[in-house]
């Protein structure tokens, strides 16, 4: 497993012509509990501050060691940006099986190993963007909500509401406000209901929120494979900041 996963960072980490970024294992502690996360680092750190693009994986890469998912939906995207990804910091937390990203322990992991990461590189602080895939992409909506301040954009991938009872999606867009979202949902997902994108998109634009949303007709949950696709994501991505 080791060897396939060095083999597998190594191919997405090279890109033409430029020399191979890394991917550097950090600790965090919450509550007296040592959490394991990694972060990708450019190939060159430029005098100028370095956004910030904070991944969450979906349920299938949960674990305790801390690795970069490789495979599976969220390793699809992982690998795809980080190796279009020169000019950012890639902040990796990994979800404690039988958790989810909306649990405290959790949230407080992943706000402290943004913190951290920030504090480490000097990041642009008005550039800290949330991606997250399938569960990943309900804890986009979950940290956002709780954390309105801390983020430039948020792109959620076949995700939903974090809110369980009463008013799941004006509650919510209300917290977002009017943080840049980019939300992608296949048409036929019969894991998370694509009514979940829709009803967030509704709420987002009723109150007055900046919001884009491609839904893919016959796609299920793999809609991965679409967003792999969208060559103006990263793009749009980089180009939100905070006032």
């Amino acid at each position: 497993m080791q060897k396939q996963l060095l083999s597998v960072l190594g191919s997405l980490l090279t890109t033409a012509g430029k020399r191979q970024g890394k991917i550097e294992r950090r600790t965090i502690q919450v509550n007296g509990d040592e959490f394991g996360y990694q972060i990708y680092v450019p190939p060159i750190l430029d005098e100028e501050k370095l956004p910030v693009i904070t991944f969450l994986h979906g349920i299938g890469q949960r674990g305790s060691g801390g690795l970069v998912p490789t495979e599976g939906a969220s390793g699809a995207v992982a690998r795809h940006y980080l190796a279009q990804a020169p000019a950012a910091i890639v902040l990796l937390p990994q979800c404690r099986q039988g958790s989810y990203w909306s649990d405290p322990v959790m949230d407080e992991m992943v706000m402290n190993a943004l913190a951290q990461t920030i504090g480490e590189f000097g990041a642009d602080e008005k550039r800290v963007y949330l991606i997250g895939v399938s569960m990943g992409g309900y804890g986009v909506w979950h940290l956002a909500s709780h954390h309105t301040e801390n983020f430039a954009a948020l792109v959620s991938i076949c995700g939903g509401s974090s809110i369980t009872k009463g008013d799941r999606f004006d509650a919510l867009a209300r917290k977002i406000g009017e943080i840049p979202a980019w939300l992608f949902h296949g048409a036929d997902d019969r894991i998370v209901s694509v009514n979940e994108s829709r009803q967030i998109v509704k709420a987002l634009e009723s109150n007055g929120g900046n919001v884009k949303y491609n839904e893919y007709a016959g796609v299920g949950h793999n809609v991965w494979l679409n967003v792999l696709g969208e060559k103006d994501l990263l793009t749009w991505l980089l180009a939100q900041h905070q006032e």
